[in-house]
């Protein structure tokens, strides 16, 4: 089996080079890049399992290369930057990030943290290349598996970031069943629920707002109060 390839988006050498030093230790084959100009040019010739990206970057920060590189695939993605308010951390989650890590960082955290997201996110790649479930059908809508699209009655695709497609297709291969926000979080992203940690709800409200913009869709994702969220879709 090949290594893992990681790329390395940060502009401050001796972060960078520490964080290549980190994960060359684990056995991992590194790339890096300093903009978003290199990081897209890398993407494009080389099979990258996991970005690991900081946000105050030369040119476009990481929040706009984040979108940028959700439009085009879904490769692990994990923020790692000195930005640590709420509200960064929420857009961050928002946009598509699997996870996002504050400066100063463990080292040793940061291995772990990276190891078990690439162990989610390469299984569930191998899964889902041999599965033969290629797409759940309810209400009209569709969840296309190898996509990791969600399409809307008028055929319409919306690409998923990482985090809203597990959940996704964890509530179709569990329709009607309660999920707990612990359930929930460590099947998006492997991580414990902590207070005050809202990714499971910021990754819901975006799931549903492309079935509230659509009226005639019924309720799909019914909040219970108190103990989770469940699935109301009717599998076809």
């Amino acid at each position: 089996m090949l290594s893992p390839q990681i790329l390395i988006v940060e502009d401050e050498t001796v972060t960078r080079n520490t964080l290549k030093s980190i994960f060359e230790a684990e056995g991992y084959e590194v790339f890096e890049a300093t903009d978003g100009n290199q990081m897209h040019q890398i993407i494009e010739t080389q099979e990258i399992n996991l970005v690991v990206m900081d946000i105050n970057l030369p040119g476009k920060n990481g929040l706009m290369l984040a979108r940028e590189l959700r439009e085009k695939t879904n490769t692990a993605l994990m923020f790692l930057t000195g930005r640590d308010n709420e509200v960064d951390k929420i857009l961050g989650l928002e946009i598509g990030a699997d996870d996002y890590i504050t400066k100063p960082f463990n080292p040793r955290e940061l291995a772990i943290r990276a190891r078990n997201l690439l162990h989610r996110t390469m299984a569930e790649n191998e899964k889902n290349s041999n599965t033969h479930v290629d797409a759940y059908r309810f209400n009209g809508w569709t969840l296309d598996i190898n996509k990791r699209a969600l399409i809307d009655p008028e055929s319409v695709e919306y690409k998923l970031p990482r985090s809203e497609f597990r959940a996704m297709l964890h509530f179709c291969e569990n329709p009607g069943k309660i999920q707990t926000r612990e359930d929930l979080l460590k099947k998006m992203t492997g991580r414990e629920l902590k207070p005050q940690d809202r990714t499971v709800d910021v990754t819901i409200r975006r799931i549903r707002k492309h079935f509230e913009d659509h009226p005639d869709t019924p309720e799909i994702i019914a909040t219970i109060h108190g103990e989770g969220y469940r699935f109301c879709g009717e599998i076809e």
